[in-house]
């Protein structure tokens, strides 16, 4: 039986979950039961994978302590592409415990990762970089460097470092033809795309360009005046003016920045700001007043004068106004940004990422699914989201080394 449960093993870890069925399919023992609960995960049934393997983890005995955190780590990465971010941290710190004391010290390293990808997937990115921080010195198999470096890559792009980003995603690249895994290749391929694709629009007198991350990067260090609608802020190198509980006065700095350096009429405030159809006295005396809240705002970095017909934008310091915009503008950008990377996510882990309320990300989800921009399958708490069609591919879900019994 050992012989059949190490082939098992090693065909997972090449990536070929339908070999290791064959030599486990019928088996119901509890290193077999795990086996395919990992093949199930590779090959994308992941509510048959759950099962196996929690079935696998009561059917280990009480010396096989290792063999049941093995399971409990599969069981965790699986809840990661669930998107069943609600899950609580413990199970896994404590399973990475055991694998650690036993020295199990990849499929440690690969809780850690599980740990960080969750993490970064909540926006926790020191947090995240701290996890990672721990196994600088453990020795990796190609397919946990992978990982790993995807993880940097991940962390380097939020902070907006690419040169950080494209480094670890060359040494992800070189550790994926090492490992051989058609999976773990695809998810270099998407990350790099990632970093080739436009990130960003930029508006310029009028004028707009897509704009990649490098683009966006170098945007931290300009003598321009960016108005930047990612984190609703005006900003010049280190001065920064954040708008983001002032809707209405970013909406007016926009405006006035996307037509600078001519000025913007009256009328035309008042519809992009206030989404007026109809003006009328209120109107321009709301106008003069948030505009005088404006210029107190942006008094260290520029200055809102009136003109014949409305008012104009005047920079200081500076004679370079840019608008740093999303690559789509959409009333839910966010949810569907989540959505993009093509697992199916439940309205309670959309809300955990974007740290708002769940009703609110369930009326989002609505909203987007009558416009046929999202869709659904399951019901209830098993409901999940989708964007049409599924774009990205598969997460490998294997153990690095062979699940045998201890």
């Amino acid at each position: 039986m050992e012989s059949l449960i190490t082939a098992a093993a090693r065909a997972l870890e090449a990536g070929d979950p339908l070999g290791a069925l064959n030599r486990v399919a019928l088996r119901n023992d509890a290193p077999s039961l795990a086996l395919r609960g990992i093949a199930m995960a590779q090959l994308g049934d992941l509510a048959k994978a759950k099962s196996l393997l929690r079935s696998a983890a009561r059917a280990f005995g009480p010396r096989e302590a290792v063999a049941r955190a093995r399971c409990m780590v599969a069981e965790a990465e699986i809840a990661l592409v669930s998107r069943d971010l609600g899950r609580p941290d413990k199970t896994l710190a404590a399973a990475r415990a055991t694998l650690a004391k036993h020295g199990d010290l990849a499929n440690a390293a690969h809780a850690s990762h599980i740990a960080a990808r969750r993490l970064l997937l909540l926006g926790h990115i020191d947090e995240a970089e701290r996890t990672l921080a721990e196994l600088s010195s453990v020795p990796l198999p190609p397919s946990s460097v992978v990982v790993r470096e995807l993880v940097l890559v991940g962390i380097a792009i939020r902070r907006l470092r690419t040169k950080d980003a494209r480094a670890a995603l060359a040494r992800a690249a070189h550790a994926a033809r090492q490992a051989d895994i058609p999976a773990l290749t695809a998810e270099v391929d998407a990350a790099s795309r990632v970093l080739d694709a436009p990130a960003a629009r930029l508006i310029v007198r009028g004028d707009e360009r897509p704009l990649r991350l490098e683009g966006i990067e170098d945007l931290a260090t300009s003598e321009a005046l960016v108005i930047d609608t990612f984190h609703h802020s005006v900003r010049r190198r280190g001065t920064v003016v954040s708008l983001g509980t002032r809707p209405v006065l970013f909406a007016l700095v926009r405006i006035l920045a996307q037509a600078w350096p001519a000025d913007v009429s009256r009328q035309t405030l008042i519809a992009g700001a206030f989404h007026a159809r109809h003006f009328d006295e209120s109107h321009r005396a709301r106008l003069r007043v948030e505009i005088g809240r404006l210029r107190t705002k942006l008094k260290p970095l520029a200055d809102v004068s009136a003109t014949k017909h409305g008012f104009a934008l005047a920079p200081r310091k500076t004679r370079d106004v840019l608008v740093l915009a999303r690559p789509v503008e959409e009333k839910h950008a966010a949810v569907l940004a989540f959505l993009s990377d093509g697992e199916p996510w439940s309205s309670s882990a959309l809300a955990l990422a974007l740290a708002t309320s769940a009703r609110t990300v369930q009326r989002a989800l609505d909203e987007l699914a009558r416009s046929n921009k999202v869709q659904s399958f399951g019901h209830g708490r098993a409901r999940r989201w989708m964007t049409p069609p599924v774009p990205g591919f598969p997460t490998g879900l294997l153990l690095p080394t062979p699940l045998l019994k201890t």
